[in-house]
């Protein structure tokens, strides 16, 4: 499940992002998004690949790959947005901490709470 106000476009100095064409509301579940989850071993092929940008922490000692929007949304470490992960579903969700303006890119902490400042592995601008 996407929202259909969500789209991919891109954004200045991180590639693509997701952003909104519509304004909403704080605390709207905007994705949920089924997860491909992979060993550690798999996990050690992946980093050396340009999908280790895109993959996500998962359990212990597993990593997964979202499928949908979620690998697209940029970091910020004052997100407007954050996500969860449900091991029992295999699923991801993308949730608004926030309103969001018509026309804003959507972005998720990395770190999984939003506002945490601990450094992320690759220079934010």
């Amino acid at each position: 499940m996407i929202l259909p106000c969500l789209y991919v476009n891109v954004t200045a100095g991180m590639g693509r992002g997701v952003f909104t064409t519509e304004k909403i509301k704080a605390n709207k579940l905007i994705e949920m998004s089924p997860v491909i989850v992979m060993s550690d071993a798999d996990r050690k092929l992946l980093d050396q690949t340009l999908l280790h940008d895109y993959i996500f922490e998962w359990d212990t000692k597993k990593c997964c790959m979202a499928l949908g929007y979620v690998s697209i949304y940029n970091h910020s470490y004052a997100s407007n947005c954050e996500y969860e992960m449900d091991y029992e579903l295999n699923v991801m969700t993308i949730r608004t901490v926030q309103p969001i303006k018509a026309g804003v890119e959507l972005h998720i902490n990395y770190n999984a709470v939003p506002n945490d400042a601990k450094p992320v592995w690759f220079e934010t601008h």
